[in-house]
């Protein structure tokens, strides 16, 4: 009998009706011979209501108590999946979290998997019943409830995935699958019927918003195959698997766009040795991710250092880069958040010349000038202004070839 795990984003479950679809579609799967394990996010805009309620009532929020606020939302919808499959016929039942053995570290609000315990799921399925899990939680080596940060539903799925030897991981959204690049500013953009991990991951870490990152990542490190669908039409979507060796590669497989960063640029550094590690260990330290950085010729014995982190980072990373900056001598640290990544993913950049060359030559011919720029072995990032972005994402998709795919 083969195991399947489905996860059902906010979407997905936003409302009784959705719940009902959701709950006919995992009955139909379970008659088709299959043991199924359904993963469930909050309901629509749960997770938003009660972050705004946090807001309303509390400006200190202690990070474990707004866990256990936060994970309130997903074992509303596990609940609700149950009564709804018991309608549908299904003997269902639901696990927190904690219950379903997901061992978490303690780093409140981004906890990460250590480790899954998945000996009362195995028991569940052993007894025909289908197990319905809170996505986005587990439970601390302290024994506290933690959530493991956005995007977090997603690992749930392909954590127990992994865990329980499932053949595949199906993850259900508002989209019918990962898209060559984003169809609300590429009304042509194709949606792709394979990708590899890596491909996925590099779209995914340039502004790719279809799956968290961090699943991704998971699902590679454990061999777990991923099928993005649409839980509104049931299609067939796109399939994120291993990399056949003798698969033929397309040169370009999309292009991706990033709004959600800020460029900060640190001048009049001493050309010293060891000032660039100072400062990104202090980010480091606070938990800021860098992502482009780029540090300019040394003129006169000073250099200057840009690098681009999160937006909501920004004042974190402003308070310890100008302390970094007073006390080596630096000339000023400036913010600058009118900025915008493009790029351009695919694995058969890995043997085809030029790629880069035409992404400058198209940029270019669009007007649209580069700050910044950034490359991988299948992925090139240009740092553009955020008002050119969607040009810039337009132009390239038609350069290379993507409009008729």
């Amino acid at each position: 009998m083969t195991l399947v795990v489905q996860k059902y984003g906010g979407t997905s479950v936003g409302d009784a009706d959705r719940i009902r679809a959701v709950a006919d579609h995992v009955a139909r799967t379970c008659r088709q011979g299959n043991q199924v394990v359904v993963v469930v996010s909050a309901m629509g805009k749960t997770t938003d209501d009660l972050i705004r309620l946090a807001d309303d009532v509390s400006r200190t929020q202690p990070p474990r108590e707004l866990d256990m606020l936060l994970t309130a939302g997903e074992r509303i919808s596990m609940a609700v999946m149950c009564m709804a499959l018991a309608d549908a016929g299904i003997d269902a039942v639901s696990f927190t979290g904690s219950q379903a053995g997901i061992i978490t570290d303690t780093a409140h609000t981004r906890a990460k998997i250590l480790e899954v315990r998945g000996d009362r799921l195995r028991q569940a399925l052993d007894e025909g019943r289908v197990p319905v899990v809170a996505g986005f939680q587990g439970v601390s080596t302290a024994r506290d409830v933690t959530t493991l940060g956005r995007g977090g539903s997603d690992t749930t799925a392909v954590a127990l995935a992994a865990a329980l030897g499932a053949e595949a991981c199906e993850i259900y959204t508002d989209v019918t699958g990962v898209f060559s690049a984003d169809p609300r500013v590429v009304p042509q953009a194709q949606r792709l019927r394979r990708l590899s991990f890596d491909e996925m991951l590099d779209i995914a870490a340039s502004g790719g918003r279809v799956l968290a990152l961090r699943s991704v990542e998971f699902a590679r490190n454990h061999h777990v195959p991923l099928h993005v669908r649409s839980s509104f039409t049931w299609e067939p979507g796109t399939w994120v698997v291993e990399e056949e060796p003798t698969m033929e590669n397309a040169v370009v497989t999309a292009v991706t766009h990033d709004t959600s960063e800020a460029k900060l640029t640190v001048s009049g550094v001493p050309d010293h040795p060891g000032l660039a590690a100072r400062l990104f260990r202090a980010l480091a330290d606070q938990s800021v991710n860098v992502d482009m950085i780029v540090q300019n010729v040394s003129q006169h014995g000073t250099t200057d250092i840009s690098f681009t982190v999160p937006t909501t980072d920004v004042p974190t990373t402003l308070q310890t880069a100008r302390a970094f900056g007073a006390e080596i001598g630096a000339k000023e640290v400036v913010a600058d958040a009118g900025i915008a990544k493009v790029s351009l993913v695919g694995a058969g950049m890995r043997s085809h010349p030029g790629v880069s060359a035409t992404m400058f030559e198209t940029l270019a011919a669009a007007g649209i000038n580069i700050e910044m720029i950034s490359t991988s072995t299948i992925r090139v990032t240009c740092v553009v202004r955020a008002d050119a972005v969607e040009r810039a994402v337009q132009a390239l998709h038609t350069a290379f070839g993507l409009d008729g795919a």
